[in-house]
């Protein structure tokens, strides 16, 4: 009778029962060996390769334990993130995932004895939110990753920018609106009330101006009636009335004052304009819809169709794409690059930046041509110019 070989039933069986997780109880997570039986578990127990495990884990059993720990902790953390991501799911759909991996650490070699216990030190120590339900826990992973992070500030300053510009926009329009009242404040509407008498005896009286009608015969009673000391008063009155020679001065400068603000403000209404496009300027594509190839990417203006549409040269990929003004957004260098001015009173003027204002979304320019060159500009908001390539 021949020698058992590799391709003999009992070989091929052997391999066929190896497959898969046996019984835990017959697994020794010192030497690592999984047995079948509790008669291979015995026979494995008193080994002497066993025997040689136990006397090293003797000397030091804490930091063998919190090998196994850490283990099992990096292993089970590592799978939730990969695995789920930020998503809440139950405790034990992520540990039978865990444990189809034969070469797992066994929950029965660590400092936890359920799983229960190990959910709630993951909430404790701040890895996951967890939390019961009638169903059992559920855990969500705490992604801390600097790069996630790094993405979920600049989404929260995104969205900070926009509110921004929103309130800025409201209090731009207020503040037309009280330019247009002349610094008045707005009068409140008359409140109108039923007429009402208190007793039905009351009569109702009216009270009307003496002298507000004449005849057209000539001058009235009241103003024949009318005694010198009563025009003396008169003329007091009217001289009160009107301000003196000062007065009168100060206000017409201030009158001229604002006419000459309020032309400076038509100036640069009538100056701005609702398309910015340029060829030549570094633009980026905000729109999603031409998918994430060119979402967020940079590109040039090679050329400017109508005032709201152009033809732009992708910079990574060097594709050419027609692009609506509204899909598209203004570059911001570093300072001392080059820009163009987009809109505005110095509109296609080049310059070059200075420094940048974050709180107000605004830029310090100094002209590089045209009749101002070298004049410094403050407060170009960061739509009104854009890179140059």
């Amino acid at each position: 009778m021949g020698k058992e070989g590799f391709l003999s039933p009992k070989a091929i069986g052997n391999r066929i029962k190896a497959k898969g997780l046996q019984k835990l109880r017959w697994y020794c997570q010192m030497c690592q060996k999984q047995c079948r039986d509790e008669n291979g578990f015995k026979c494995h127990c008193m080994s002497e390769s066993h025997q040689r495990q136990l006397l090293l884990a003797s000397e030091d059993p804490n930091k063998i334990m919190d090998n196994f720990s850490q283990e099992f902790k990096n292993d089970f953390i590592e799978l939730i993130k990969r695995r789920f991501g930020t998503k809440r799911v139950q405790n034990n759909i992520v540990y039978n995932e865990y444990i189809n991996d034969r070469e797992h650490v066994h929950m029965n070699s660590t400092q936890w004895e359920t799983l229960t216990e190990f959910t709630k030190w993951l909430g404790k120590e701040g890895f996951c939110k967890v939390d019961e339900t009638p169903k059992g826990w559920y855990i969500q992973y705490i992604d801390r990753d600097p790069e996630t992070i790094r993405r979920q500030e600049e989404l929260e300053r995104k969205k900070k920018q926009d509110l921004d510009d929103q309130e800025r926009s409201a209090k731009f329009i207020e503040e037309q609106v009280r330019r247009g009242q002349g610094g008045r404040e707005p009068e409140e509407a008359p409140v109108f009330t039923e007429l009402k008498r208190e007793s039905e005896e009351e009569k109702v009286t009216f009270n009307l101006a003496k002298g507000s009608c004449s005849s057209a015969d000539g001058p009235s009673k009241a103003s024949v009636a009318l005694g010198p000391s009563a025009l003396k008063a008169a003329g007091s009155v009217k001289r009160k009335d009107v301000p003196s020679t000062s007065e009168a001065k100060e206000k017409k400068k201030k009158s001229a004052l604002d006419e000459i603000m309020e032309m400076e403000e038509q100036k640069k209404r009538s100056v701005r304009a609702d398309h910015w496009l340029h060829p030549g300027i570094v633009i980026k594509v905000v729109t999603k819809r031409l998918g994430e190839k060119y979402h967020k990417k940079k590109g040039v203006v090679k050329e400017v169709l109508d005032k709201y549409t152009a033809v732009v040269k992708m910079i990574d990929s060097g594709d050419k794409l027609k692009l609506d003004q509204s899909h598209l957004e203004t570059v911001i260098p570093a300072p001392g690059k080059r820009v163009l001015v987009l809109n505005g009173v110095y509109r296609d003027t080049e310059a070059l930046l200075d420094s940048i204002d974050e709180r107000k979304f605004s830029a310090t320019l100094t002209l590089d041509s045209g009749r101002m060159k070298g004049r410094r500009v403050d407060g170009i908001a960061y739509e009104d110019f854009s890179k140059m390539a």
